[in-house]
């Protein structure tokens, strides 16, 4: 399926690993000029060095930024314009008991998870406004809605991703605009796979048996019985990227494979 990305230009937070690469990779298949994001200059060109020996013939940028940190975010966004598709990825995570969450912590995940979709989305929601035609997708998880007893913190920020773009969208009536958001499951991304690797180290187990014991314990009825791939959340996020899905503007889409039971 051509999904007409071709000349489109998208900005990717968070982008140098996992989920967010996954949707460079993806959207420079199809033809998109994209601009990526990490926190570290130096782990920024790398990601782009790689992503330009993948697709030698795309147009490849990449802007370093720590969203914690204010000064860099306007620098940032500064350097964005004539942005087609914003993807609101950048996030952070941990496993945390409820008493132990400092207020500090609530503020950095708020700052990070959260604030960083606010500053980027009012930022170019008014130049996609001006051409009349925008995509701006959030990627949420479904511990926005289901929020694990241990990830407080982390499940309200995703809440609060979910509501921004529900709110966002009201504003794109009438127009070739479009806000979504996407629900994601248990993704095997670089942060994850650091955790498990580590636990799996701790109890000298193999990380692929590891992997499945977490999947059986945690999400057991899991339709995939695995972990979610980075490109299987990507592949959506093109879609939704695309003219072709100017019909779907406002929704929480899920892909999850089966975790949440009701929404």
């Amino acid at each position: 399926m051509n999904l007409k990305l071709k000349g489109k230009r998208a900005f990717i937070s968070g982008s140098t690993q996992g989920i967010g690469f996954a949707i460079a990779q993806q959207l420079l298949d199809e033809g998109a000029s994209v601009i990526i994001n990490g926190r570290q200059k130096s782990k920024t060109e790398q990601a782009k060095q790689k992503l330009q020996e993948q697709f030698p013939n795309t147009q490849i940028s990449a802007i370093s930024a720590d969203f914690s940190k204010k000064d860099e975010v306007e620098n940032l966004l500064q350097k964005l314009t004539d942005i087609d598709i914003l993807i609101n990825n950048v996030g952070i995570f941990e496993i945390e008991e409820f008493k132990n969450i400092t207020d500090q912590d609530w503020y950095k995940y708020f700052e990070i998870n959260v604030m960083s979709s606010v500053r980027l989305s009012r930022k170019l929601l008014p130049q996609m406004q001006n051409n009349n035609w925008g995509r701006i997708i959030f990627i949420s998880s479904e511990s926005g809605v289901n929020v694990p007893e241990n990830m407080i913190h982390y499940g309200m920020s995703k809440a609060s991703m979910s509501a921004i773009a529900n709110g966002l969208s009201k504003l794109t009536k009438g127009t070739e605009i479009t806000v979504n958001t996407i629900l994601g499951g248990p993704t095997y991304s670089d942060g994850v796979a650091e955790t498990v690797e580590k636990i799996a180290a701790s109890q000298n187990m193999e990380i692929g048996e590891m992997k499945k014991a977490i999947i059986q314990q945690s999400n057991p009825h899991i339709l995939l019985q695995r972990f979610i791939d980075p490109s299987e959340i990507a592949n959506l996020v093109a879609y939704l990227a695309s003219p072709l899905s100017i019909a779907t503007n406002g929704a929480s889409l899920r892909a999850d494979s089966g975790v949440l039971k009701t929404i």
